[in-house]
């Protein structure tokens, strides 16, 4: 078996191979891969017997579940109302000028993917992003380079500024 055959077998395992398992072994393997790939989610399909359909449409769904490549840190900057009229797109500028990248791109050394994606539940400290799993509120364009520059020195990166 391949690498992908086994997490997804051990997932459904863990999980169960009932349509409400779907979720959480496609969360599983995201959480280890990064995204899912056609491949894994047409093992995902294969390995609960429903059609490869209902898991594309699923992932697609869930604007969490990534379905293509993303890099080591995927920033989620939040794109409601709120967050717009609190500054959120000086911090999009200020993340696309440090990182050089536009919306739904990854820095070419695979460290950063920029997206944009629904209510984070923090309107009441817009605007805020998603670091993987790390929210960031109150953001300025100043904190949002203090915040990017910590993960380039842990990366031991500094190129981008």
């Amino acid at each position: 078996m391949d690498p992908i055959q086994t997490l997804v077998k051990d997932l459904a395992d863990i999980h169960g191979r009932k349509r409400e398992s779907l979720l959480p072994i496609m969360q599983g393997v995201v959480e280890k891969e990064n995204y899912l790939s056609e491949l894994s989610m047409i093992e995902i399909a294969r390995e609960m017997d429903i059609p490869a359909a209902d898991v594309y449409g699923t992932a697609t769904f869930y604007s969490f579940l990534e379905t293509k490549s993303t890099g080591k840190y995927t920033i989620r900057v939040c794109k409601t109302i709120t967050c717009a009229m609190k500054g959120k797109n000086q911090v999009l500028f200020a993340i696309q000028d440090m990182l050089k990248i536009k919306l739904g791109e990854t820095t070419p050394d695979h460290q950063f993917t920029l997206l944009e994606t629904n209510c984070l539940g923090w309107c009441h400290k817009a605007p805020a992003m998603l670091i993987n799993d790390e929210v960031y509120t109150e953001l300025t364009p100043e904190k949002v380079r203090e915040i990017l520059s910590e993960y380039m020195k842990q990366n031991g990166n500094n190129g981008y500024h």
